[in-house]
């Protein structure tokens, strides 16, 4: 019987990692036999978070949209961890509103965590990668958002429909260097975040607190709302060697709510 780990021995960087689907990646890569780095703004619950996990986990002081901080992060993770064979970008905000009541400040602003923070943190690992030699994956955290167009959700939907664009370039220009780019499109994810997302609804279209979370969750096929752990196996699969031969590719994993 063959017990070893899909990710032995691998270290990986996972941005916006100290709560929700980041922190699921980071506890499902340390028992797959990887070390990680759990990125993150707010340091303080990025360090409970590795503390959580154990040794195997270290935390990362991370904003995607600093350069000078996603450069420091990722000098960070290299001198702690010895290399980089893995990048999460995970880190996103959302936010909502009809076209005509749009803010060119809530644009840019979800823009440059969204779009910028993947493209430049990924710019980031790749030329570590390129530089040590040997490869590496990187995985976007793209949406079912960005698959089509939704009337509240015009920015977030646009800023991961550049994810997935980004994926798809990224991941034909890099695979000469051994850098399998890949992404993964979640549907409609419980969590804490939740409450954000429900409460633009409420604001928008009249709903009572809960209303639409419950709706979103009626509406998908498999019959709830995912979890973070749903997620978790495309994650470590993405990263294995199992994936050597997948380029460019962006994967859901949203229980039947788009097909392609």
């Amino acid at each position: 019987m063959n017990n070893t780990k899909r990710l032995q021995d691998k270290c990986a960087l996972i941005t916006g990692a100290a709560r929700g689907i980041g922190f699921a990646f980071a506890k499902a890569y340390v028992a797959e036999g990887a070390k990680v780095a759990i990125g993150d703004i707010d340091i303080d619950r990025a360090t409970r978070a590795a503390t959580e996990i154990g040794e195997a986990a270290i935390a990362v002081q991370m904003n995607v949209t600093s350069q000078e901080s996603i450069d420091a992060a990722v000098a960070e993770t290299v001198r702690r961890l010895g290399r980089i064979d893995v990048l999460i970008n995970n880190a996103a905000l959302f936010t909502a509103a009809p076209i005509v009541e749009i803010e060119r400040a809530d644009y840019e602003r979800i823009f440059n965590v969204n779009v910028s923070g993947p493209l430049f943190t990924m710019q980031a690992v790749a030329r570590h990668m390129i530089e040590r030699g040997g490869g590496g994956k990187i995985i976007n955290m793209a949406s079912q958002a960005g698959r089509r167009g939704e009337p509240l959700v015009a920015v977030y939907c646009a800023s991961k429909a550049a994810v997935i664009s980004l994926t798809q370039s990224a991941g034909l220009n890099l695979i000469k260097h051994g850098i399998n780019v890949n992404a993964i499109a979640p549907g409609v994810v419980d969590g804490e975040h939740w409450d954000g997302v429900d409460a633009f609804f409420a604001k928008y279209e009249g709903k009572k607190p809960g209303q639409k979370k419950r709706e979103v969750g009626e509406a998908v096929p498999f019959g709830r709302m995912g979890v973070a752990e749903d997620l978790t196996g495309m994650a470590v699969f993405l990263a294995s060697d199992e994936a050597r031969y997948i380029v460019a590719q962006c994967y859901n994993v949203d229980g039947g709510q788009w097909m392609s």
